[in-house]
């Protein structure tokens, strides 16, 4: 029971911080946002799959939240091969990875397993 209080409180905490931060979001799972953006990790791998970010100057970044929000997955780590990061991913815990925005371009993330994966697009 204090499992599924505390996952709700994550899932609340997360819908606020996107809503704060002005993160729109569409039924196909993609979602855009200038001033950070947030990526959920349950049973079913990372939502949304797919996040759009403003191409910014060189050397720039922008933070990507991830907060896995149950036990019930693979993804208990994240993974961008192309930008060779990999976090591991503390159950209720936010976890901060700085993206390279300053060049357009696709980039995947995935669990350790690569069984669920997800795309940065800059843009």
């Amino acid at each position: 029971m204090r499992a599924r209080a505390d996952v709700l409180a994550v899932s609340i905490l997360c819908a606020s911080l996107a809503l704060a931060c002005g993160k729109n979001s569409d039924p196909t799972g993609e979602a855009s946002n200038s001033g950070g953006s947030h990526v959920s990790v349950g049973e079913h791998g990372f939502v949304p799959t797919s996040l759009s970010l403003p191409k910014g100057t060189a050397g720039s970044t922008a933070p990507v939240t991830f907060v896995r929000t149950t036990d019930e997955t693979c993804a208990k780590e994240v993974v961008f091969p192309d930008l060779g990061i990999k976090k591991d991913l503390p159950l209720n815990k936010p976890v901060i990875v700085d993206v390279p925005t300053e060049s357009p371009r696709t980039l995947t993330f995935q669990c350790g397993m690569a069984m669920y994966k997800g795309a940065l697009v800059v843009k």
